[in-house]
């Protein structure tokens, strides 16, 4: 994160003695990544948190890959599917990945998690499509809202409170840390003023939450294709205080100012985040190009370099036909994409757009996975013919 926060009680000065009520000293825990030489934070807890109580096998969690997927554009349907699971962990069904990031789908029924949770390996994105409720993390509550990026990065402890009615989450799980794009920022880290977004957007936790009972406590650690568990005989929110610049953030989709011109701008005008070999943009409602010629519509182009998905939010996409809320469209590199027949011509003269989209794009290919096969339209590549029906047939086709 650009800037410094802090909550709770902290000493003075770093790596100094910091005493609790009794006389024994507070476990001070450095956290961050790219060793010591990234952004870190400093937590204070009550007890070490390197006291294991024990460790039970490991449960595997790990997505297969599809074989033999044709190199074809596609769209995957997720309005109407229930994710079979339960809670947070259960649910989460990965529908795309490669090296860099898995993408996943999630709708949790059971609304409070009766374990932690912690990332090892990955940084996570959380964009709230449906529902509310907090985010619990050792470094304090995050209230959270549909159209909220949930940033998590990798170590921070968590669980999910979520409020009565239907949850529905896109899981953006990336290996490598996700930041604000390096072009909006100065050489401080500071947001610029042409940035569509600055830190007075940004959600840090509003309230410590310190959990002092003793008892048996579970944190499940994802690292390497499982789920290790991890027992403890106290709270891992057991911290007093923090400060530093690694902290979970939520920010808002409803947040994002878009940038405008005359012609039509290329996606990377968009970008919200972005990591080692993808982005993430976010596409808001703006005004169209003001150019007396202007085509709105975005025009057909060839994807040599990433591969491109959108995942549809809310609103009216008007590049094309077909497509439900919560419906994911994938367009690898190697083929051209573009409108959809008649919406070029349709677009003119329009003076706005009242969509919203979540776009990652990923410069190594991606795979999708053995459960994103069921969701495949298998019309959607021949959907760009005049007198195709997009709104055909539903069940996947697309295996040689």
């Amino acid at each position: 994160m650009p800037f410094y926060y802090k909550l709770g009680e902290i000493p003075p000065k770093r790596h100094t003695q910091f005493r609790q009520p009794d006389g024994s000293l507070y476990a001070e825990q450095l956290v961050g990544t790219l060793g010591f030489s990234g952004v870190s934070s400093l937590l204070y807890h009550i007890n070490p948190p390197t006291k294991i109580s024990r460790i039970e096998e490991p449960v595997p969690f790990k997505p297969k890959v599809a074989e033999g997927i044709k190199l074809a554009p596609h769209h995957l349907r997720t309005l109407q599917i229930e994710t079979t699971g339960t809670d947070y962990l259960d649910a989460r069904k990965t529908v795309l990945l490669n090296n860099d990031v898995d993408i996943s789908i999630c709708n949790p029924s059971e609304h409070e998690m009766n374990y932690y949770y912690k990332n090892a390996a990955s940084d996570e994105v959380v964009f709230v499509h449906d529902g509310s409720g907090d985010l619990l993390t050792q470094m304090g509550r995050i209230p959270f809202k549909p159209g909220d990026y949930l940033v998590i990065p990798r170590t921070v402890i968590h669980k999910f409170r979520f409020d009565e009615g239907k949850t529905r989450l896109l899981i953006i799980e990336s290996h490598s840390p996700v930041e604000t794009p390096r072009r909006y920022r100065n050489h401080f880290g500071q947001l610029l003023e042409h940035s569509p977004f600055c830190e007075r957007d940004m959600r840090p936790p509003v309230e410590l939450i310190t959990e002092t009972e003793k008892g048996e406590y579970r944190v499940q650690i994802k690292k390497e294709g499982y789920l290790h568990q991890y027992y403890y005989e106290f709270s891992p929110f057991d911290a007093v205080g923090w400060d530093g610049y690694f902290f979970p953030y939520a920010f808002s989709i409803y947040d994002f100012e878009p940038i405008t011109g005359r012609v039509h701008q290329p996606p990377p005008v968009h970008q919200t985040f972005e990591a080692h070999n993808f982005v993430i943009c976010s596409f808001v409602p703006r005004l169209f190009d003001y150019h007396p010629l202007a085509i709105p519509a975005p025009y057909n182009h060839s994807n040599v370099d990433s591969d491109e998905v959108l995942y549809y939010v809310e609103g009216d996409f008007m590049s094309r036909k077909g497509v439900d809320r919560a419906s994911f469209t994938v367009h690898p590199g190697g083929i051209p994409h573009g409108p959809h027949p008649g919406t070029v011509e349709a677009s003119i003269g329009k003076k706005e757009t009242h969509e919203y989209a979540v776009m990652i794009d990923t410069f190594k290919p991606l795979h999708l996975t053995e459960y994103a096969v069921n969701l495949m339209d298998k019309n959607y590549p021949m959907s760009w013919s005049e007198h195709h029906d997009t709104n055909g047939p539903r069940p996947a086709d697309m295996m040689d």
